[in-house]
């Protein structure tokens, strides 16, 4: 007894069809499961792909968000460190000035844990995709004499170069 799929997906003469006709039918369908698990195939390898494309366009727009941040952040910390530099040594021991040092110190781990470091620049050679030269003095060749503006880096990216002034060369007049 057959079900009504069964007599469906048989054709009447099934029975009675030579082997020839089955095989090339059996072999017409082989050809199809093949072509569909071939197309699986792709669809499963492009949504890894999408999935890993996705998630570096994540982590892209998160680095991004960062940088932005500190950009953002690097002003204020300078401002603390040129008030601390500037106070006058009667005022030193007062307790909020040493509130703002500690204030300027929890600005400075904070960038420590986001990675940022700050670019070496004073009597370095000057690097180029590492400083910015503001102005030139006498002193020796390319040997970065002051630094104007501290520099940082996110990783090994440069987030603000170091603004610093550059010896021309010539000798230093006394």
């Amino acid at each position: 007894m057959t079900t009504e799929r069964e007599d469906e997906a048989m054709p009447s003469d099934a029975a009675t069809a030579d082997p020839e006709t089955l095989r090339a039918q059996l072999d017409e369908e082989r050809l199809k499961a093949q072509s569909y698990y071939q197309n699986w195939q792709r669809a499963a390898a492009d949504y890894q792909n999408f999935k890993r494309r996705v998630e570096e366009e994540r982590s892209e727009n998160a680095r991004f968000a960062q940088a932005a941040l500190i950009i953002n952040l690097l002003p204020i910390i300078d401002d603390f460190d040129r008030a601390l530099e500037t106070v006058d040594a009667s005022l030193a021991g007062l307790t909020w000035v040493h509130g703002i040092e500690l204030i300027r110190r929890k600005f400075h781990m904070l960038l420590d844990m986001a990675g940022v470091e700050e670019i070496t620049a004073d009597g370095e050679t000057f690097d180029p995709t590492m400083h910015e030269a503001v102005a030139q003095q006498p002193g020796e060749d390319h040997k970065v004499l002051a630094v104007v503006q501290k520099g940082y880096k996110l990783g090994d990216r440069v987030v603000r170069p170091a603004m610093v002034v550059v010896g021309n060369g010539e000798e230093p007049t006394i």
